[in-house]
């Protein structure tokens, strides 16, 4: 009987010039458009152009499993996870979702003349920037940006900033993304030796050469200017130009070494060392020059602007305009401040007085410091404290400072910890105009608890916050001990479980907001919860801005003749409480022994105490006796308070100065990434935006992409693609609304726009 044999199929295509995917198909590709066999057959055809049918046959190939995922991506061009993403819109909505969306110009500008006429009219009314936004619906950028521009009309206001002069004309629908295949790969920088030669030779006045741009793709740290927009909310650049208005001559402006500063911190290099760290010549490519300052130009840099004198001229007035935006018109307090005091500790060898550290629970050398923090946890300014200050001495010295900021008689609600509980502060506080909202201290007797039920405050995010049992009273706090004088304030209660154990607790916030509940009880709970994010700053400051670190170790020799606690005193006192101690440990043996001897035991015989045996048993006891009074006199005797002088000669504090300027830095770097990642949550789709906000904008500061200044009056700033598609397409709406901030290059008349590439 005859077998037929089975013949294998074709293990090649038919076609030369074909590319193997695996063991069993073979593509070509020309102009005319793609063919794929599998085993020698025939089995897709596409036209060119039809890149849906392309896409299809990738998908279909794999899914076949005649190829593995990785070699059909390799032949295709693509990466694996957009193998994936295509399979999955195939699936969920047919081929017409694998077509390719042509790319084209964005919709038109949300800030139109009548939008722009609103946001001007609500400013007015004393609407906070973010309360503009939010009704009109444009973000917190496009409010400020609207600021600046003047609506047509007879009746629009004056400007902020008259852009008219060097505003270039606005492109008329070409794309951000367009020519950037163009641009040269990282092009040598722009020479500059002209005018360093100018500066060095003393043949010119000038006080900071401007940024220049040069065409360049793939630069790395170009993800850093997407920080620019966010930086303007942060005064800081208006500031230091209104402030340092005399500066010598010098190559890198105040501009350049501040962009410098912040933008080397966002990176993760706070330090000036940290320059060492960032390749001079990419950095440089950011601030628009040939090549970044390296750290001995820095720090003389800061050293000059920190001799100048002005740097708390600088905080303040920076705080002043941090100000001006967070007041409201909707309440009748001003804003909501926190205020808390920083330990900074010190590890070196100098003479530094010891102030105990509630993190490190113990006393150590350090330096005291004063911080003051919007409502939402960004820092405002901070002022150094004098050595073992208390925060409550510290509050009644900001009283005044803070009611010159605000410029008005408005209330301002001031929050803080334990720390400053003294009734004589709250009334101080509460006479100069600010209402005080703290925690409760000392032991407190329980409210009924049939007075407290559930509340519930709605944030400015739109999350809803609940408490369940929380109860709203009113207490008499005790002033003077001796006049009884007493001060009313409403008190919030909240029964909350035991920190150890099982059962509940009250804990009580105290505040001088008055009875007609300016601010609701759900509300007055939020706002002193709310105060850990001060707390959260340091915590961040510490770990990502170096916020401890000691950026000069320069130091001056402490005032002699400031009074402190006299620590022979604290000795006598020692030695007293000892004195004390051992005196009642011998009454004890003598009333034990005199018990001893009148109380014989039953069946024996009494013994007769002479005078002289009672003398005996107590000479121990007066000679204790006699120890304790010799003790409290020399206590007495001794100054609580002596000049330092005396107490600790030598005693020396650190340099100030140069700590209040970096940390101009770093809270302006704090509050631009805050701003940044608060920009990402509310104006982006982005689904883990409330837990990854702030590692997608760290991501994005440290990504390359392409500069392109080719448009006049433009500078282009495209990003490469993120590692998954849901961070590059959030950046790619977050792109949008940089874009209309109009935000210009600080020193130039360029506006930058943004855009990020295309995952393949």
């Amino acid at each position: 009987m005859a077998v037929m044999t089975m013949q294998p199929p074709l293990p090649f295509a038919p076609v030369a010039n074909s590319r193997p995917i695996g063991q069993a198909v073979a593509m070509t590709e020309n102009e005319d458009g793609g063919q794929v066999f599998i085993y020698g057959t025939l089995s897709y055809v596409w036209d060119a152009g039809d890149e849906a049918m392309r896409r299809m046959v990738a998908v279909r190939l794999w899914q076949m499993k005649a190829a593995a995922v990785a070699e059909v991506a390799s032949a295709f061009g693509i990466l694996e996870d957009t193998l994936w993403r295509w399979n999955r819109a195939l699936k969920d909505q047919g081929i017409t979702a694998l077509a390719t969306q042509k790319r084209g110009p964005k919709g038109g500008s949300k800030l139109t003349d009548e939008v722009i006429s609103l946001i001007h009219q609500l400013k007015k009314s004393g609407l906070a920037n973010t309360r503009i936004g939010q009704q009109v619906g444009v973000s917190e950028f496009s409010v400020r940006r609207a600021l600046t521009l003047v609506p047509s009309g007879d009746d629009a206001p004056e400007p902020v900033r008259d852009l008219s002069p060097a505003s270039p004309a606005e492109p008329a629908t070409e794309p951000v993304l367009a020519a950037q295949e163009k641009l040269p790969l990282l092009p040598a920088p722009i020479d500059r030796t002209t005018d360093r030669l100018a500066v060095s030779v003393n043949k010119t006045e000038l006080t900071g050469a401007a940024p220049v741009f040069a065409p360049a793709a793939r630069v790395p740290l170009a993800g850093m200017l997407f920080a620019l927009p966010a930086l303007e909310i942060t005064p800081l650049l208006a500031s230091a130009a209104q402030t340092f208005t005399d500066l010598s001559r010098r190559f890198y402006g105040l501009n350049t070494i501040l962009l410098e500063g912040v933008l080397r911190t966002l990176v993760g290099e706070p330090l000036a060392e940290g320059a060492t760290r960032l390749d001079p010549t990419a950095f440089g490519r950011i601030l628009g020059m040939d090549r970044a300052p390296e750290v001995k130009t820095i720090r003389r840099q800061h050293h000059e602007l920190v001799d100048t004198g002005k740097i708390p001229e600088l905080m303040s007035l920076m705080a002043v305009t941090r100000f001006e935006a967070l007041k409201s018109s909707d309440t009748e307090c001003l804003a909501v401040l926190y205020v808390d005091g920083h330990t900074r500790a010190y590890e070196g060898k100098k003479k530094i007085a010891k102030i105990h550290s509630t993190r490190m629970k113990m006393a150590v050398p350090a330096t005291e410091e004063t911080w003051v923090s919007a409502a939402n946890g960004d820092p405002l300014f901070m002022v150094m404290a004098e050595p073992s200050a208390s925060l409550v001495s510290e509050l009644k010295k900001l009283v005044p400072e803070l009611r010159k900021m605000i410029g008005d008689e408005r209330r301002m609600l001031v929050g803080f910890d334990r720390g400053g509980w003294s009734p004589t502060l709250f009334a101080h506080m509460h006479a100069a105009g600010f209402d005080v909202l703290t925690w409760r201290k000392g032991s407190t007797p329980d409210i009924d608890e049939s007075l407290f039920s559930p509340v519930t405050h709605v944030d400015d995010h739109g999350t809803k916050n609940r408490w369940e049992r929380v109860a709203d009273t009113e207490v008499e706090v005790l002033l003077n001990a001796k006049t009884g004088e007493t001060m009313r304030m409403r008190q919030v209660s909240q029964i909350v479980p035991l920190t150890k154990g099982e059962g509940t607790r009250q804990i009580h916030i105290l505040t001088t907001l008055d009875t007609q509940k300016t601010m609701d009880t759900a509300e007055v709970v939020y706002r002193m919860a709310a105060r850990w994010r001060q707390e959260n700053y340091f915590r961040f400051g510490r770990e990502r801005f170096a916020l401890d670190a000691h950026d000069s170790y320069a130091s001056t020799e402490d005032d002699p003749k400031r009074l402190v606690p006299n620590p022979a005193k604290a000795k006598a006192k020692l030695v007293l409480q000892n004195a004390r101690a051992q005196r009642d440990a011998v009454d004890n043996t003598v009333t034990a022994t005199l018990l001893t001897l009148n109380t014989p035991e039953p069946g024996t015989k009494g013994i007769t105490i002479t005078n002289q045996m009672h003398n005996d048993i107590n000479a121990p006891l007066i000679r204790a006796e006699n120890a304790v009074i010799a003790a409290e006199d020399a206590y007495q005797q001794l100054a609580a308070r002596v000049p330092l002088g005396e107490a600790r000669p030598g005693a020396q504090v650190l340099d100030t100065e140069m700590k209040r300027f970096t940390h101009i830095i770093r809270m302006a770097a704090f509050n631009t990434a805050v701003a940044l990642a608060r920009e990402v949550r509310i104006n982006t789709g982005y689904k883990r935006a409330d837990r990854e906000a702030h590692s997608l904008v760290r991501k994005i500061f440290t990504q390359p992409g392409d500069i392109d200044p080719s448009l006049p009056g433009y500078l282009t700033i495209t990003l490469d693609p993120l590692p998954t598609q849901r961070e590059t397409a959030a950046v790619k709406e977050l792109c949008e609304s940089l874009t209309e901030t109009q935000t210009r290059y600080p020193g130039t008349d360029l506006i930058l726009r943004y855009g990020i590439k295309e995952r393949l």
